[in-house]
């Protein structure tokens, strides 16, 4: 059985909504090389149509890419959750018609399966119990407002297994989620 893996940035009142507190650069070098360690243990990119569109119109292009997320992007097997979806127009991946689809995919071999972005698609492997870990680079500032990691209406106990703080004041946390238990 594969780990799914959600990975998102956050600022430190709990936002996931990208906006101006969010560069892919900000965190520094050693945030991308976080990035790179996971890559590594990655053989499945898990995502929802919107953000996928959204990856699909701008890493593709990315011919000049120090970081080597374009060039994972491109190879990494993808995975798209999605009722609309026809034509990923993007290879390698896959459409995938709900849920049932996802716990399927988690009980084959290979490595991690990560979810980053997609924040209803998120809402729906938390709410289904289908997450594993979380790896959360908090971000050091606030918002106020906009689209939170976890609803408000339930609970979800994790249990902390890692944290590493970069020069940068960002913070990765790791949790483990209620599937893994």
């Amino acid at each position: 059985m594969r780990d799914l893996i959600v990975t998102q940035n956050v600022t430190v009142d709990g936002v996931i909504e990208t906006g101006d507190w969010f560069g892919p650069a900000d965190g520094g070098p050693e945030v991308l090389d976080a990035l790179r360690d996971q890559m590594l243990r990655a053989d499945a990119f898990l995502t929802g149509r919107v953000t996928f569109e959204q990856l699909r119109g701008y890493w593709p292009a990315q011919t000049d890419d120090p970081s080597g997320i374009a060039a994972y992007l491109n190879q990494v097997q993808k995975y798209v959750v999605s009722s609309t979806l026809h034509d990923p127009a993007w290879t390698p991946t896959t459409i995938l018609r709900g849920l049932d689809d996802v716990r399927r995919l988690k009980d084959t071999a290979g490595g991690d399966i990560v979810c980053t972005g997609s924040i209803d698609v998120t809402h729906q492997l938390i709410a289904a119990g289908l997450v594993d870990e979380y790896r959360l680079f908090v971000y050091p500032t606030v918002v106020g407002t906009g689209r939170r990691l976890f609803p408000d209406d339930s609970p979800h106990p994790l249990t902390l297994t890692g944290s590493r703080s970069f020069p940068s004041g960002v913070v990765l946390l790791t949790y483990r989620g209620s599937s893994s238990s």
